[in-house]
C-alpha cells in the first residue's frame, strides 16, 4: 500500500521505472517527448465555441502533469517550452512566420510559464492520491487553471497594447470560461475513470 503523501501516478503504475539508469532514462525520454507531441497536437486542435473557439491545450497540460508527477510533468513543459523556442510551430496561435522566442515574448507567454507551474502542482497533487477521486481532480484542476492564468494576465496585462486590466480580464480570461469549465470537467471524469480500469 502507498500512503497518500506517496500515491504512485498513472505513468508509474501503467510504465514502472526499471532499476537501471539507461532504462530510467529511456523511460524519461520517451514520456517526455510523446507528452511534447500532446502539447502541440492540442495546441491546434480547436474545437467549436461560443464566445471563442477552444483548444484541448489546458487540458493536455493538467492531464499530463497528474499522469507524470511533478518533476517529468515540468520536464514535459520546459522541453516543449524549448522546442517551440527553437521554432517550430507547435504553440497555439503560432504560425510559420510567427513563432519561436519572439512570440514567446509576446501575450501568451505568461501562460506559458503557467503550463510549467500548472503541470508541477497537478503532479504534485497526483502524488497525493487527488486524482483518485471526481471532486479531487476537479479541485486539483481548477488550481492548475488558477496557476495558468495568474502569470499569463500578469503577463498580458503589461504588454505595450494592454488598456488596462478590465481589458486584460476581458481578452485574456472571461472568454476561455466556459471552455475551461467544460475541460476541467472532462478530466475530473477522465482520471479517476482511468484509476477505476486499472484496479479492475
Amino acid at each position: 500500500m502507498h500512503s497518500a503523501a506517496t500515491a504512485p501516478t498513472l505513468s508509474h503504475v501503467l510504465w514502472p521505472a526499471r532499476d537501471s539508469d539507461a532504462a530510467r532514462w529511456m523511460r524519461a525520454a520517451i514520456l517526455v517527448s510523446l507528452g511534447v507531441a500532446a502539447m502541440a497536437i492540442a495546441a491546434k486542435v480547436r474545437i467549436p465555441m461560443w464566445p471563442v473557439p477552444i483548444t484541448l491545450q489546458t487540458l493536455a497540460v493538467l492531464t499530463i502533469g497528474a499522469a507524470y508527477g511533478a518533476g517529468l510533468g515540468m520536464t514535459t513543459m520546459l522541453a516543449y517550452l524549448v522546442v517551440g523556442a527553437m521554432g517550430f510551430d507547435i504553440f497555439t496561435s503560432s504560425s510559420a512566420e510567427t513563432n519561436g522566442i519572439a512570440y514567446m515574448l509576446g501575450g501568451s507567454g505568461g501562460y506559458l510559464v503557467g503550463f510549467v507551474l500548472a503541470a508541477g502542482v497537478l503532479g504534485w497533487l497526483a502524488r497525493k492520491g487527488w486524482d483518485r477521486s471526481i471532486p479531487m481532480m476537479a479541485l486539483a484542476m481548477l488550481i492548475g487553471s488558477a496557476l495558468i492564468y495568474i502569470p499569463g494576465l500578469l503577463w498580458l496585462n503589461i504588454q505595450p497594447y494592454s488598456q488596462g486590466w478590465s481589458w486584460t480580464i476581458a481578452n485574456g480570461l472571461t472568454p476561455f470560461l466556459i471552455g475551461d469549465a467544460l475541460k476541467l470537467a472532462l478530466a475530473a471524469l477522465v482520471m479517476p475513470a482511468l484509476w477505476s480500469l486499472y484496479k479492475k
